[in-house]
């Protein structure tokens, strides 16, 4: 048996599902995949997750189990986007994606992919509501760490690149080891994307109003959401306030050589991105055609005014400003991409679109 067969086979029962293979003409080859993090209850009719837009309007009506996986796929009637939720964090982002990229009932070769959900922001960049999307992915989780009651006075913060004695330390890892900390994506893809988006008319209410008035110290956050490019850092821990997003501004800088500017802040980009760079290599995936975009629910730090404690408590009960915003530019901006790609598809099914960065 040839090993690829083997290969298939293999991933076919890990996955629960009969052993045969499908016939060649029932795979499914999707244009388009979406990634989403997380979804509250059913995936249409009540609170909007990150899925629910999409499946709505998309009319990803057809549901297709996939038991290794967080959830179901949802796929539109002739399969050329199907939609795909993750799980919360790093680690389930990885698995649900190894699942889905090594089914043999998917063909994911030449699919784009398009991670899309919310994120804190940093007020220094823009207003909740934005839409970021990102050319470096920076892993948040790999490192050592020490209580910040007992680091040297010298230090700012207690948390070291992993095989570093001191925060920041010089020369960086090497280039293998740097790769699982650092992702940039496809240069060309993302300025395309951004120069078909970047007009996206996006929601402006009372209640974003009303909520970035109070972080009057950031002017930019002050102004009206907007598209734009920038970094993000995937952390499975959920942190605020003012202190960190300095970490996460430094750790950002560090990790791209001083190329990348952190925006924003999630829970599973790092994740998804290490299993489809794996699956790149298992000739099963193409992570030169990922795009990565993140909407801001919410800052990610503390108002003039309140603690970071008060802040996260807020937070905590559900306080996110702009969540339903932040929801709607992810889809508003996001299908513009969409569409494109399945209307293009004779052309961009071989050839990546490209835009030249405008400086």
């Amino acid at each position: 048996m040839p090993a690829s067969s083997l290969v298939l086979r293999l991933a076919a029962g890990l996955a629960g599902l009969s052993p045969a293979l499908p016939a060649a003409d029932a795979i499914l080859r999707p244009k388009v995949v979406v990634v989403a993090m997380f979804e509250l209850g059913a995936d249409t009719g009540d609170t909007p997750g990150e899925l629910q837009f999409w499946v709505e309007r998309e009319k990803l009506d057809r549901v297709i189990p996939l038991p290794a996986a967080h959830h179901p796929v949802r796929a539109n009637a002739d399969g050329s986007v199907i939609g795909i939720v993750t799980g919360v964090g790093n680690s389930n982002a990885a698995a649900s994606i190894m699942a889905l990229g090594l089914d043999p009932r998917f063909d994911l070769s030449h699919s784009y992919w398009l991670i899309a959900g919310i994120a804190g922001l940093d007020p220094a960049d823009a207003s909740v509501g934005s839409a970021v999307w990102t050319d470096y992915a920076v892993e948040g989780d790999l490192g050592h760490e020490i209580d910040a009651r007992e680091i040297p006075a010298d230090w700012k913060t207690g948390y070291i690149p992993l095989r570093k004695k001191k925060p920041y330390e010089l020369p960086l890892l090497s280039a293998a080891e740097r790769a699982d900390n650092c992702y940039q994506l496809n240069p060309g893809l993302l300025h395309w994307a951004y120069a078909l988006t970047k007009d996206t008319p996006l929601v402006e209410n009372a209640g974003v109003r009303e909520f970035r008035a109070r972080y009057s110290d950031h002017p930019k956050a002050l102004q009206p959401p907007s598209v734009l490019i920038g970094s993000t850092l995937a952390s499975s821990t959920y942190w605020h306030g003012k202190l960190l997003d300095a970490w996460a501004n430094d750790w950002v800088d560090y990790y791209t050589e001083g190329r990348g500017n952190f925006m924003t802040t999630a829970m599973e980009d790092t994740g998804t991105l290490h299993a489809l760079t794996n699956l790149t290599r298992a000739g099963r995936a193409d992570v030169n055609r990922v795009l990565l975009l993140r909407t801001a629910s919410n800052y990610d730090q503390q108002p003039p005014g309140l603690t970071a404690a008060e802040s996260l408590g807020g937070e905590k009960i559900g306080h996110y400003s702009a969540y339903l915003p932040s929801l709607e530019a992810a889809y508003a901006v996001g299908s513009r991409v969409v569409h494109a790609l399945v209307d293009g598809w004779p052309r961009f099914e071989t050839e990546i679109p490209v835009a030249i960065p405008v400086k």
